[in-house]
């Protein structure tokens, strides 16, 4: 577990807000998240850990959902549908409330997953994915989106997703959120999610942060931490 440092006793100023990680699968934006989690109840911070899709029991069933092989079929419209509706629960039943009660989110995945995948790769208009959002999650956005940066081939190799690795584990043990249905996803549809997400952090530097990825998990924490520092520390 990460001990807290002694120059971390900044970290108690995340309390009462919204942070989301994001990247494509294989960036290590998880081992970076939990890290934060660590270092963050370290300096006595109360925190809601959360997960897209996913994190309450309606969440968690359409997460079977999107990842199952039997819905081969779902329309891309459909897929963005259910990943706003268990954004939309997620939302309600613990993002709010936690906010509320002053505790830091911490997401693994929010809205600007949805721009990357469904918008940039997949093909969605922005307006429209907008348009959703707005009754999803209404004012309840992220203040700080950080983005896990890495080439795609890194990526799906850190992910473990292979031609000939079907159901395959990433480098941390678990299921790849993109390894079952996901998986057959191809090299230049990764590409575009790369590029989806940079797209966001040029528009919106304010909102969004782009980490580089590349390196060993405690390179990338140094630049996980500088950019927490550059944002909340003053």
């Amino acid at each position: 577990m990460t001990k807290p440092h002694p120059e971390h006793g900044w970290l108690a100023r995340l309390a009462g807000r919204f942070i989301a990680f994001e990247g494509p699968d294989g960036s290590g934006k998880s081992t970076q998240l939990k890290r934060l989690v660590a270092a963050c109840q370290g300096a006595g911070v109360k925190v809601c850990e959360v997960r897209e899709p996913g994190g309450t029991h309606v969440g968690e069933r359409i997460r079977d959902i999107l990842l199952d092989k039997a819905s081969e079929g779902m329309v891309l419209r459909c897929e963005m549908l259910l990943y706003m509706a268990s954004r939309a629960q997620l939302v309600e039943a613990r993002i709010l409330p936690a906010l509320q009660a002053g505790e830091l989110v911490i997401a693994d995945r929010f809205l600007a997953s949805t721009y990357a995948y469904q918008g940039a790769a997949g093909g969605l208009p922005r307006e429209e994915i907008l348009a959703v959002a707005g009754v999803a999650v209404g004012q309840c956005l992220p203040e700080l989106n950080l983005i896990f940066d890495v080439d795609e081939q890194t990526a799906a190799k850190r992910a473990g997703i292979v031609a000939s690795g079907k159901g395959a584990k990433n480098h941390e043990g678990v299921s790849s959120l993109f390894a079952d249905r996901m998986e057959d996803r191809t090299r230049e549809f990764r590409r575009k999610v790369r590029e989806g997400y940079v797209e966001l952090a040029r528009l919106d530097p304010a909102r969004y942060a782009l980490i580089d990825a590349r390196g060993g998990p405690e390179e990338v924490w140094g630049r996980t931490m500088q950019a927490l520092r550059e944002r909340f520390e003053s």
